[in-house]
């Protein structure tokens, strides 16, 4: 019998029943039958941490001789005799001891005769929870999550419902030895259909293996174990509403938004999101796409983007479906405008999820509250195949990740038993701005040709394009922009599923990892050439410069920081070593001490896990031309960055530290804080906590028009323009090639006003708009020199729906039209010919001659309008 076709027996065996009880209790009042409570699957656990287990660690089996060799794992089995204890459950060399980063709650005998080798191959754990009646056929799955070393089966009421690192199991004997030494303890989400399950008493049997009989540790926790109930009929979602809602930014974060979600029910197949102005106004609808179920989890994630929003503007949205929203909630989109704002800056979450990440998140929020939002250096979790782990740092972010943006970067941790990442890509959206052939300069030409070569850097290029996709991007908010790369370099992710064979040193396979750190300097040089931004801040994982003890990252020093340096970027914000450093390159000494003028290295760590400081004869930063200005260990911090026009404002704050933290300072005191200064001609000056900054020698001079007096005939020229535009047209104005990369300010005459103070290209012009409530008439385009001097003006009409006319006063030219100063001939010499638009001030013109001009222009006016008559009486839409 197949698990549907039991499911509808055992419906249909309730449904016989309640038919039953109607029919033998017919003369009940209707109102007494309307009063039955409806059967709700539990919504908490029925396992949790707190759950008391049977074990049995002495070795021996627990079949007993029985000729079923699970008998152990039924309901009946009794197991009275068994040791009782709350998990997790686990031993280091024999003692309680932490194995990786777990601490065992409760010692397992770990061998055989109780103090050596060979160890106990395997372990067996009971226990068990009860359903109401009639509960058991409304659950659709069971969920689990489960953290192990080194394997483990898992049996609900006699039946196995999962294995993991389980290939060695033989199943002919209860005691053996399985497993693939793994390390760490790995973690694991089962589910199981609801089937199952008894109304009534259920037992979970659960089966640990060692891998070896020298194994050093053993480990097994069972966070949690949850009951979801079975999806409704369809086009009927159950009424739970989503979970973990988050906002990510886009490419343009003034005008849309990211938003993702976990479903509340396996019912809810389709997702949207809400969207209205907090002011008031229409609520539109936008449609989300499915992101995956991951982990075992069979609820759905969605992902939606909003565009056609208005910036600086706060909005109320819902996510989720009819019958099942999240509440309102509000956020504002990016102000271009802006320059006061604060955003936070997280290490590593990962360990302590559930206590130690909710406390620094309130304390960073309640010290950030213009915050826009926040920046992670990756390791959000330990393990990201763990959906209790996922749960407990978006619990953390609840808020946090509702109302502002979350900027993240994957760590190693993000491919822990996910070498995909895809638990990262349902849970999060990113700008599709990632690396590409097209965004890597040079380092593309590897992948042209036919050569064997070629062809395998072409596969590795493609395939990495697809795979950086939400892990490496940018996004430009209010003057920052925020740079994300993937400094993680793990073989499964990296290799393409079809990679065409090569030969020999040159082929891109002999050095995978330190390709992929090059392919994203390459487009790092690109994004950072490319920024609008003033400033520009990156974000990754592993550190250029490691603070722990053990570590370095040679690769991402030889690629990395060179693009850094050159670009000067702003904040370099790492992760990854569980510890705290601060510095500089060494290149960025000034003269002055506590001033560097170069970018900033940071590593910090937001969790619960502490790692030693490298010893100075090994320090990292040292012995690679940077100074570390402050390192510390056994600190979990935030950091808060300030950003107003001409700053940035660095604070780092102590949430918490251990016994043995390198500072006297109280939780809760500013453990780090610097400032960078910089000023629009893009001088920049970095300086320690009570260093001034330096007085700028040279201010900026706030532009002040030409006098009308130089405006001459004599001074007219040096500069071309349209002869006509319309108000608020967008209009380019040359200075010719002997004036590239000259600062300018542009101004509009008769009235001044300054258009701009834009800098030359690399061809002498500049561009212009011209003001949407410019009064139509005959005016002056005058540009200057950044210093004042002028160097030249041109006349210009401003009249709505006109055409471009002919270019006046061309440098260099000459003759007619050109307005060039000093040839003495020409139209550009004061003459005020036709063409010029301007009134006539020099030599007369006779009265005829200037009729005729009249006439002419008026009959050209009157052959377009018939010309664009015909051409409209014809259906051609176009005009002259």
């Amino acid at each position: 019998m197949t698990m549907t076709t039991m499911r509808r027996a055992r419906r249909g065996a309730a449904t016989a029943a309640l038919l039953g009880l109607a029919v033998a209790g017919l003369a009940v009042p209707a109102t007494a039958a309307a009063a039955e409570p409806a059967i709700e699957v539990p919504t908490a656990p029925v396992v949790d941490g707190t759950t008391a287990w049977h074990y049995l660690d002495d070795g021996t089996d627990p079949a007993r001789g029985d000729a079923n060799l699970r008998v152990w794992t039924t309901t009946d089995y009794d197991d009275a005799d068994w040791k009782q204890a709350a998990g997790s459950f686990g031993a280091k060399s024999g003692k309680l001891a932490a194995v990786g980063p777990h601490l065992p709650a409760t010692l397992l005998n770990h061998y055989l005769d109780g103090t050596a080798a060979p160890t106990v191959p395997t372990y067996f754990f009971r226990t068990s929870f009860e359903l109401e009646p009639g509960v058991a056929a409304e659950v659709g799955q069971l969920v689990g999550d489960l953290v192990y070393d080194d394997a483990v089966q898992v049996w609900v009421n006699g039946e196995k419902v999962a294995g993991f690192v389980d290939g060695r199991v033989t199943g002919t004997t209860n005691l053996e030895y399985a497993g693939d030494s793994n390390g760490d303890p790995l973690a694991s989400t089962f589910t199981a259909d609801g089937d199952v399950l008894v109304d009534g008493t259920n037992t979970v049997a659960i089966a640990l293996f060692q891998d070896r009989a020298s194994s050093s540790d053993i480990y097994l926790d069972v966070p949690m174990i949850s009951l979801l109930p079975e999806a409704g009929a369809p086009g009927e979602p159950v009424a739970v509403p989503p979970t973990r809602v988050i906002l990510t930014p886009t490419e343009t974060p003034a005008t849309s938004q990211s938003f993702s979600w976990l479903a509340g029910d396996v019912s809810h197949t389709s997702g949207q999101v809400q969207i209205r102005p907090a002011a008031g106004g229409d609520t539109r609808t936008v449609d989300a796409y499915a992101a995956g179920t991951v982990n075992g989890n069979p609820l759905q994630h969605f992902s939606a983007t909003v565009d056609g929003l208005t910036a600086a503007t706060a909005y109320e949205y819902r996510v989720g479906l009819e019958g099942a929203w999240s509440d309102w909630t509000r956020f504002t989109t990016a102000n271009p405008k802006a320059t006061d704002f604060q955003f936070v800056y997280y290490g590593d979450a990962q360990i302590g999820l559930d206590s130690t990440w909710p406390n620094v998140v309130a304390q960073a929020e309640a010290k950030a509250p213009r915050s826009i939002g926040s920046v992670h250096a990756g390791d959000l979790i330990n393990t990201s195949s763990n959906e209790t782990e996922w749960l407990n740092w978006f619990k953390g972010m609840k808020t946090s990740a509702a109302t502002t943006n979350v900027m993240a970067a994957p760590g190693n941790h993000e491919y822990s038993g996910d070498k995909l990442l895809k638990s990262w890509k349902a849970n999060f959206e990113y700008p599709h701005n990632n690396p590409s052939t097209e965004t890597i300069g040079e380092l593309a030409e590897l992948a042209v040709g036919e050569s064997d070569v070629a062809k395998q850097y072409a596969a590795y290029f493609a395939h990495w394009t697809a795979f950086a996709t939400e892990t490496v991007y940018f996004t430009d908010y209010q003057g920052v922009r925020f740079i994300t790369v993937n400094a993680t370099r793990d073989t499964t992710f990296l290799t393409p599923d079809v990679l065409p064979s090569c030969t020999g040193v040159e082929c891109p396979q002999t050095k995978v990892g330190e390709l992929w750190t090059q392919f994203q300097a390459a487009w790092l040089d690109h994004v950072l050439t490319e920024s609008p931004s003033k400033w520009n801040v990156v974000t990754f994982h592993q550190p250029v410069y490691s603070t722990s003890a053990g570590r370095d990252e040679p690769i991402l020093r030889k690629y990395w920081v060179p693009v850094f340096q050159e670009h000067d970027i702003d904040l370099v914000m790492m992760g990854h070593d569980h510890t705290y450093a601060r510095g500089y390159h060494n290149d960025d000494v000034t003269e002055t001490a506590g001033i560097t003028d170069g970018p900033v290295y940071v590593v910090s760590n937001s969790g619960a896990k502490h790692y030693e400081l490298e010893t100075p004869e090994k320090n990292v930063w040292t012995n690679n031309n940077a100074t570390q200005v402050l390192r510390g260990a056994g600190v979990t911090t935030y950091q808060v960055v300030d950003v107003t026009k001409n700053q940035l404002v660095y604070r780092s704050y102590l949430a918490e530290k251990t016994a043995n933290a390198t500072t006297t300072l109280p939780v809760g005191a500013v453990y780090d804080e610097f400032t960078v200064t910089k000023l629009d001609d893009g001088r920049k000056w970095v300086t320690e906590a009570g260093v001034e900054p330096p007085v700028d020698p040279n201010p900026p001079v706030e532009p002040t028009p030409v006098d009308e007096s130089l405006l001459t005939e004599a001074n007219r020229g040096g500069v071309t323009a349209p002869a006509s535009a319309e108000p608020g047209e967008a209009i380019e104005i040359g200075l010719g090639a002997g004036r590239a990369k000259l600062a300018v300010n542009v101004w509009l005459h008769s009235e001044p006003q300054l258009l701009g103070s834009p800098t030359a290209d690399a061809e002498g012009a500049v561009p212009a708009t011209i003001p949407a409530d410019a009064p139509e008439g005959e005016h002056r385009l005058v540009v200057q020199s950044a210093e004042g001097e002028l160097i030249g003006w041109a006349p210009i009409r401003l009249a709505a729906d006109t055409g471009t006319g002919p270019v006046t006063g061309e440098p260099g030219t000459g003759g007619s039209g050109t307005g060039q100063p000093g040839t003495g001939s020409g139209a550009g010499n004061g003459s005020g010919a036709a063409g010029t638009g301007l009134a006539h001030t020099g030599a007369e013109i006779q009265t005829a001659l200037w009729l005729a001009g009249a006439l002419l222009a008026a009959g050209a006016v009157i052959a377009v309008i018939a010309v664009r008559r015909r051409r409209r009486q014809a259906g051609d839409g176009s005009e002259a």
